[in-house]
C-alpha cells in the first residue's frame, strides 16, 4: 500500500565525541515513537502517512531531522513537543514553517 506521504525520522547514532553529533543523542527515537503513535491515533496511518526510521540524512546540524516525501523537504530541530503540530500539518496539508530547514541552513 502506498501512502500520500512518508516521514523519515533520522535515528542515526554516532560516537559521543563526533563533532557532527547525531539525531539519536537528541531524542530522535522518542520523536519517531510519538510521531508514529499520533499518526495512528489520528487515523492517518492507513492511507495518508507512514512514519519510518532512517539512518543519516546529512542534516546533522539540524537534528532531530525528518525528511518528508514526496514533498522533499526537511523538518529540523524537532522535539516530541512538535509532534502534534506536525501531525496537524499533515491533516491540513500545510508545512510547519518554523521547523522547515531552508536551503541556506541545510
Amino acid at each position: 500500500m502506498q501512502r500520500n506521504r512518508y516521514l523519515f525520522v533520522c535515528v542515526n547514532r554516532r560516537a559521543e565525541d563526533n563533532p557532527k553529533g547525531c539525531c539519536a543523542a537528541r531524542d530522535s527515537e522518542e520523536v519517531y515513537k510519538a510521531l508514529k503513535e499520533q499518526v495512528a491515533v489520528r487515523g492517518l496511518a492507513k492511507l495518508e502517512a507512514r512514519v519510518c526510521t532512517s539512518s543519516c540524512l546529512d542534516q546533522c546540524e539540524s537534528g532531530v531531522t525528518i525528511l518528508i516525501e514526496p514533498d522533499h523537504f526537511f523538518y529540523g530541530h524537532v522535539t516530541v513537543a512538535d509532534v502534534p503540530e506536525i501531525v496537524d500539518g499533515l491533516v491540513n496539508n500545510q508545512r510547519v514553517k518554523r521547523l522547515v530547514v531552508s536551503a541556506a541552513s541545510a
